[in-house]
C-alpha cells in the first residue's frame, strides 16, 4: 500500500458534531407533594428542598427524603445560614447542615446573599430576624461574606453556591454594584452563585423600570458566566405597591425572557422552578418545569 492511500479521512471538529447537553430542570419539592412524587417518579433533572425542613435526627420527613434521593438528584437550598451577619454564624446551624449534606450527599448546596441574625437590645443574647435581609454591597460587606463562606465550605468540604435576594431597601453607603459583588466574592471565596432570575425582575420592577426583562438582562450579562452553578424561577405578586417574592404563581413573561437570554450566554445551567405558596396540583409545577426545558433548548 502506497503512502497516499493509508492517510485515513479526518474526523470532523467536535464543534460541528457535538450536541449540547440538554438543561437539568427541577422542581422545589414541598411536603403536599412528597407522596404523590415517589408514587409517580416523573422525569425530572433534579428536586430542590429547603435544608431546615430536614434538620429533625429522624422522622417521616427525612425518611421520605431519602427515598427521594434514590430516584433523583438533591439540591439543599437554606434560607437560615444569614452570611451576611455580623454576628457570625450560628453553629448549630452549620453542625445540622454538615450532617444532612453528609447523609443525603446532594448535587449542590445554596443559601442567600442576607443577613438575619442581630445581637438583642441588651447584647446578652443574637435574635433570629426569620428573614433574608438585604446586605450592602460594600467591601466590609463583601470581606464578612468571603469569610463565612469560606467557613461554610470548609465544614461541608465543597463549594457553595449564593444566591441574589429580591430585596425591598437599598443602603446609602454602597460601594459597588451587585454583580461586581457577587464576581468578587465568586473570585475571593470559591463559592459559586445560584442566580435567580425572578428576584432580579422583582427588583427591576421595583426600582421603576420600563424593561424589566432588559435590566435583567443587562444585570445577567455582568456576571462572570462561569461561577453560575444553578438558575431559579419562580412567580411574583404584581398586586400591590411593591411587587412580592412570593413563589406563589407561574412564571411571568419578563422572567422567561430574561432566562433565556442567561441560558443563550451561560449555556445549559440546572434550573430550579420554585412555588412555594398557594401550592397549585403537581401537574402544573411539571407543566411549568416543561416549558423551562423548551425555552432553554
Amino acid at each position: 500500500m502506497n503512502r497516499a492511500s493509508a492517510v485515513m479521512p479526518m474526523p470532523a471538529p467536535p464543534s460541528q458534531t457535538a450536541t449540547p447537553a440538554p438543561t437539568p430542570v427541577g422542581i422545589g419539592w414541598r411536603q403536599p407533594h412528597y407522596r404523590e412524587l415517589l408514587e409517580r417518579r416523573p422525569a425530572l433533572g433534579f428536586i430542590e428542598v429547603h435544608s431546615e425542613n430536614f434538620f429533625a435526627e429522624g422522622g417521616a420527613a427525612l425518611a421520605m427524603l431519602g427515598e427521594a434521593r434514590q430516584c433523583y438528584e438533591v439540591s439543599l437550598h437554606g434560607v437560615g445560614l444569614a452570611l451576611g451577619s455580623a454576628v457570625g454564624l450560628d453553629p448549630w446551624h452549620l453542625d445540622q447542615l454538615a450532617a444532612l449534606v453528609a447523609r443525603m450527599e446532594p448535587a449542590r448546596v445554596s443559601d442567600h446573599a442576607s443577613f438575619a441574625r442581630v445581637p438583642s437590645a441588651d447584647g446578652a443574647a443574637v435574635i433570629h430576624g426569620s428573614d433574608l435581609l438585604p446586605i450592602a454591597f460594600t467591601q466590609a460587606s463583601l470581606e464578612l461574606m468571603v469569610q463565612h463562606v469560606q467557613q461554610v465550605q470548609e465544614r461541608l468540604k465543597r463549594p457553595l453556591l449564593v444566591e441574589n435576594i429580591s430585596a425591598y431597601l437599598g443602603w446609602q453607603d454602597d460601594a459597588m454594584s451587585e454583580p461586581e459583588f457577587f464576581n468578587e466574592l465568586a473570585r475571593r471565596s470559591g463559592c459559586g452563585v445560584l442566580l435567580d432570575v425572578n428576584n432580579l425582575v422583582v427588583n427591576a420592577l421595583n426600582r421603576g423600570a420600563d424593561d424589566p426583562a432588559g435590566d435583567a438582562c443587562r444585570w445577567i450579562d455582568r456576571l462572570r458566566p462561569d461561577v453560575v452553578g444553578e438558575i431559579h424561577l419562580a412567580g411574583y405578586n404584581d398586586q400591590g405597591p411593591l411587587v412580592i417574592d412570593d413563589h406563589g404563581t407561574a412564571v411571568h413573561a419578563p422572567v422567561w425572557q430574561a432566562y433565556r437570554h442567561a441560558i443563550e450566554r451561560l449555556g445549559p445551567c440546572p434550573t430550579l422552578v420554585e412555588w412555594d405558596t398557594d401550592l397549585p396540583p403537581l401537574d402544573v409545577l411539571l407543566a411549568e418545569a416543561q416549558r423551562a426545558r423548551e425555552v432553554a433548548a
